[in-house]
């Protein structure tokens, strides 16, 4: 009963900090012609509101895609168009064909503030709350700070209700889905996955970890009995969640097409704005998208991309586990959001998301992520004035997290789970025993440097020849921040062994 009290109060803490960032401003406030994402959500439920729903992804009078053209997976249109009844039920102005363009008002704020609260109370939260409550071999008090760290990441809080968005839709659904494959609920996780990718087709970065485990566990399973019966199962339940999810779309084949040349528009380049991946930051230095064609662009992303991810995908086929999935479910988000075609500043919230996940294994590390994802958005939320809110939700965040987790405590080979490797390392190198030592000080060196460059971008003007001096650095810094996490987190998959699994479970 305690439990559920104390579980109820982290989640009153998170609603109180999540409804007191959406108090402030939003993504494109009082800025015309096309205002920010805030438009965005608004024209969404305008158009799937007054247009039939074969005209929602097509260019036409009445609905402009160079004008925040519907760009996302059905799910997505369904959910703009259940909002739209609601607000035409309160007023219809807010969803008037063409006159509703740029519409401002608090009674509207207030109503786009609360569909992202109710969404998250709906999927979200109480994803994060089970998911929190289900984890062996801890207490319920590191459950329940487990859940108020999660609640309180900062860059999920800013990005939904600072900037204006409905990550929590998709992360929840995929959350349920990574709830529903690691506690053999195989059938129901597979169609909350689909649910995700089928509300946001960035969730493709979450999509081969499940498919690599649910494939693992089949051929544990044996593809002559019980394998072969799971695998047709999976098949079924995704093929019947798609056609569900896109039927009106499978009347004729141009819709369909048309669709998914809105999803995947190759047209707008490697990557949009200041990106803290490779491609974004190697162009400092070389200018990638005016040199190279477009289609080596994508040939030479897909391949990074894939190597970097394949070694970790194949011990995930052979060795599946719920440990393994969950970090491989890092390791590759990270690897498409540092090496694959078209990525926005905000799609690092795939990757935040797995990493919260063993954020009760690995607390040091993953609080040091979670703080440098946050930074690397930092040029985006400075452009909606969401500094304030910044500043308060970090520190909030990593008080919780120093003071739950005591992270600075014990920082050795077992709690950043990297003894298998050092062990592996000292067979050649017998000296190497300061591993956990270069971590802390790359830490602080990361703390220290993230703080300088936030009070530069806050505090000068940048030279006239060098507008975007401090975007770039923030991206740079960010990005070497990701290679080092990158590689980190594949030596923890490729190094888990059953012997230290085994050990833990004898001490």
């Amino acid at each position: 009963m305690e439990k559920w009290y104390l579980m109820t109060v982290v989640v009153l803490i998170g609603l109180t900090v999540r409804w007191t960032v959406s108090l402030n401003s939003y993504s494109g406030a009082g800025k015309p012609p096309m205002f920010g994402d805030y438009e965005a959500q608004r024209h969404w439920q305008e158009i799937t509101f007054n247009l039939p729903i074969k005209q929602w992804y097509f260019n036409s009078s009445d609905n402009n895609l160079q004008y925040w053209g519907l760009d996302y997976p059905p799910l997505t249109a369904y959910h703009s168009l259940l909002c739209a009844h609601v607000a035409k039920f309160i007023n219809p102005d807010w969803i008037a064909l063409h006159t509703s363009r740029g519409y401002e008002s608090q009674a509207h704020k207030l109503f786009m503030r609360t569909t992202v609260l109710i969404a998250d109370l709906l999927i979200y939260i109480p994803a994060v709350v089970l998911y929190c409550c289900c984890l062996k071999e801890i207490s319920t008090k590191k459950k329940i700070a487990n859940a108020l760290c999660i609640l309180l990441y900062p860059g999920l809080i800013l990005i939904d209700y600072g900037h204006f968005q409905y990550n929590s839709v998709s992360l929840g659904f995929a959350l349920w889905g990574v709830l529903g494959v690691s506690y053999d609920w195989d059938l129901l996780g597979s169609l909350a996955f689909c649910l995700a990718l089928n509300y946001k087709q960035m969730e493709l970065y979450h999509s081969l970890p499940f498919f690599c485990f649910l494939l693992g566990k089949c051929f544990k399973k044996g593809l002559k009995g019980k394998g072969f019966a799971l695998l047709l199962k999976l098949a079924c339940t995704v093929v019947a969640s798609f056609i569900l999810c896109w039927l009106p779309f499978f009347t004729d084949k141009e819709q369909t097409l048309q669709v998914l040349r809105r999803l995947f528009p190759v047209d707008r380049g490697l990557f949009e704005d200041k990106v803290a991946n490779v491609w974004c930051s190697f162009s400092v230095f070389l200018k990638i998208k005016d040199i190279l064609p477009r289609d080596i662009q994508i040939i030479i992303s897909f391949c990074f991309t894939f190597l970097s991810l394949l070694p970790a995908c194949v011990k995930l086929i052979l060795q599946p586990s719920p440990k393994g999935f969950k970090f491989t479910l890092v390791g590759c988000a990270l690897s498409f959001f540092l090496f694959s075609f078209q990525v926005h500043e905000k799609s690092i919230l795939l990757v935040s998301l797995p990493v919260c996940l063993v954020l009760n294994e690995i607390p040091f590390m993953s609080t040091w992520f979670l703080l440098v994802s946050t930074f690397s958005m930092l040029p985006l939320l400075l452009k909606d004035g969401l500094l304030l809110p910044l500043l308060v939700t970090v520190m909030a965040f990593f008080i919780a997290c120093a003071t739950c987790f005591s992270i600075f405590e014990k920082i050795c080979e077992e709690e950043l789970q990297l003894k298998s490797f050092s062990i592996s390392v000292r067979k050649y190198l017998p000296s190497f025993t300061f591993l956990p030592r270069i971590i802390q000080y790359l830490f602080f060196l990361s703390v220290i440097t993230m703080a300088f460059l936030t009070l530069m971008t806050v505090t000068l003007d940048p030279p006239q020849k060098l507008p975007d001096l401090f975007s770039v650095l923030v991206c740079f810094v960010s990005c070497l921040n990701f290679l080092f996490f990158l590689v980190y987190f594949n030596i923890i998959i490729m190094w888990d062994s059953k012997t230290e699994r085994n050990q833990k479970k004898v001490n």
